[in-house]
């Protein structure tokens, strides 16, 4: 058994299917939109689960959407030309809203400075806050498989981050004023990284990125634009730990990622 087959049986895709041949993504423009609420990670221990072979996901042109922001663009924190060392110090020693009182460190983020590839999921978690790293305990292994399915691996043309870099109290959702301080840093780390796509992980970080309501059934297949950088949507590790039944969606959503790659 291939490396690559051990890594869809550790995401619970079994018996195994491999991906057919995808169909180049019809790019579509969507305006870049301000930010969004993003509710903090959670994990539960994960089932297998056996799906059937599926076709590709259809590529389906995206339209600008007409939404309502849900978090004002206003901050108090600069990250303007800051560089790599200057901008995670000033992450770990942030203290610009009410997280700050109790996160034990805050998270910038891990991997590759020059990635081909940006995931962003919603903030940190309890183990998170802990090691100082975003994506570990269950979820962060789930993330691993994924990664490994696509020939990726953490650190190696891979950059993880979140939208909040610091946890929230109780694990709760982040409030808009909270994700609209923090804002800037993320977008920081964009413009250093400069990836070649961003795959948001769960309905809030695709908010945060792409402003307004984003419903993840509605937003799969669907390639966005955020300041020229191709933008997919697809499930949160620790939703498909709760609903395994979903992690074949999420594979296409990772196949239409790769085919997106420009």
């Amino acid at each position: 058994m291939s490396r690559r087959d051990s890594m869809l049986r550790e995401m619970g895709i079994a018996p195994l299917w491999r991906d057919r041949a995808s169909p180049s993504p019809q790019q579509a423009t969507v305006e870049a939109l301000p930010d969004a609420q993003a509710p903090a990670e959670a994990s539960r221990p994960a089932a297998p689960v056996r799906v059937e072979a599926a076709p590709a996901r259809a590529v389906t042109r995206v339209v600008t959407p007409k939404v309502t922001p849900i978090a004002a663009p206003s901050s108090t924190v600069s990250a303007e030309g800051l560089g790599w060392d200057e901008l995670e110090q000033c992450i770990r020693a942030c203290q610009a809203c009410r997280l700050g009182e109790r996160r034990t460190q805050a998270v910038p983020g891990v991997g590759d400075r020059e990635a081909d590839w940006l995931f962003v999921g919603e903030g940190p978690g309890a183990e998170e806050d802990a090691r100082g790293e975003p994506f570990v305990g269950q979820a962060g292994k789930l993330l691993d498989a994924m990664l490994a399915s696509l020939g990726l691996a953490r650190g190696h043309k891979v950059y993880i981050a979140n939208a909040v870099k610091c946890r929230p109290p109780g694990n709760r959702t982040p409030e808009a004023d909270e994700i609209a301080t923090c804002h800037p840093y993320l977008d920081r780390q964009i413009e250093l990284i400069r990836p070649r796509i961003i795959v948001a992980l769960g309905r809030p970080a695709a908010q945060t990125l792409l402003g307004g309501e984003i419903k993840i059934a509605a937003a799969r297949g669907r390639l966005f634009q955020r300041k020229g950088v191709p933008v997919v949507v697809t499930y949160h590790p620790a939703y498909l730990l709760r609903n395994p039944q979903d992690k074949a969606r999420a594979w296409e959503d990772l196949c239409f990622a790769r085919a997106s790659v420009v």
